[in-house]
């Protein structure tokens, strides 16, 4: 086998007339692609086609494939150059080049009503989900009348195993979050009421804010990111791996086994959550109340009872209880309409939090409106 001599290319100006382009070596992909060739050539084709009207000559080439033709016909903008000499066996490539010539994508019609298209494919695939979503709500509530009409054989290891994980293991991030939401709180709700002298409402402002509104929601909130995309991504693997499939030929109820549990759990779990996050929340804002306003923390703890009625506190623990079954039935719901792929699983997970978290907010509001005369 000959040994391929390094591919050159040699421009020689020659005024008006543009210059000679002389090309020689092994213009093939194994000579082309050796000890960077590539970029040295390709410097010169750009310098050689800026020139103008150069005479470009070839026939001194031993060999040629489609890649040294291809580098050749970049360089020259895709047609053949006015002057062109050609050895014997080069032409084919050129014309095949030729014919090729530039790909043209066909042009996208676009319509003035594909708005309304759009628009009614929304809406049908949102009522797709609420049939789903109702339909899981009434399984729920059938296999929870057969937890009732039969407690021993329902499914307390997985109701418990699920308040672990939803419940106990979120103190840490609940207690952080909350303890600092309530120093924020605190801080800049003091140097508000230092103006106008009302620095004892302090305990008030505090008090109705969290253990109405902020302390449930911010448990929601990091539950649904927490506890919910992990209930998600477990009933998605679950479907990635068969296992729901399998448990159906075993005959095992997927609402029974999976959903329940989760949504007792939730429900049991996000109201103990809720006292957690309002305690350290009224916790920090004690401190900072004390730092800012040298409000003692005797004095915060006895006006407290009076500050926020027992309806509020009321009101909190029952947002906690539906919204833990918010998050559970959500996140339930989009884990098992996961298709058996990992693109599904995470364009899954996503949505499932971002809709828990907004579910949670519109419950909120709700609330918010229902019981706008209670607790005052």
């Amino acid at each position: 086998m000959p040994i391929a001599q390094e591919p050159s290319l040699t421009f020689q100006p020659g005024g008006a007339a543009g210059g000679t382009v002389t090309a020689d070596g092994t213009w093939q992909v194994h000579a082309l692609a050796h000890r960077k060739v590539i970029k040295a050539l390709s410097a010169r084709l750009d310098q050689a086609h800026k020139a103008g009207n150069a005479q470009w000559d070839l026939t001194a080439i031993d060999s040629m494939d489609h890649i040294g033709a291809q580098l050749f016909w970049q360089a020259w903008g895709y047609q053949r150059p006015a002057s062109l000499k050609l050895a014997p066996g080069q032409e084919e490539f050129f014309k095949r080049l030729e014919a090729t010539g530039k790909l043209e994508l066909p042009r996208t019609r676009t319509h003035h009503m594909d708005w309304v298209t759009t628009l009614g494919a929304g809406i049908l695939h949102f009522a797709e989900h609420l049939q789903g979503f109702v339909k899981l709500i009434g399984q729920v509530t059938q296999d929870t009348w057969r937890f009732l009409k039969s407690p021993i054989r329902g499914p307390w290891k997985e109701i418990s195993a699920n308040i672990f994980h939803a419940g106990f293991q979120a103190l840490g991030i609940t207690a952080l979050v909350g303890f600092l939401i309530g120093v924020v709180l605190s801080y800049l709700s003091a140097q508000q009421l230092r103006n106008f002298g009302g620095d004892i409402y302090l305990v008030n402002l505090l008090g109705m804010s969290i253990i109405r509104e902020l302390g449930p929601l911010l448990a929601a909130i990091l539950v649904a990111g927490r506890s919910g995309s992990s209930i998600t991504a477990q009933l998605g693997v679950m479907r990635v791996t068969e296992e729901l499939d399998a448990m159906l030929v075993m005959g095992i109820s997927h609402g029974f086994r999976l959903v329940l549990p989760k949504v007792v759990a939730l429900a049991i779990s996000m109201p103990l959550l809720v006292i957690w996050t309002d305690c350290m929340a009224l916790i920090g804002g004690m401190v900072s109340a004390k730092i800012e306003l040298n409000l003692s923390a005797r004095y915060f703890i006895q006006k407290l009872p009076d500050a926020v009625p027992l309806a509020n506190y009321m009101i909190g623990l029952g947002k906690g209880a539906v919204f833990g079954m918010l998050i559970a039935l959500v996140s339930c719901h989009f884990g098992l309409r996961i298709q058996p792929n990992t693109e599904s699983l995470g364009r899954g997970t996503t949505t499932s939090v971002v809709t828990a978290i907004t579910v949670v907010i519109l419950a909120d509001a709700v609330f918010a409106i229902v019981f706008n005369g209670v607790g005052f």
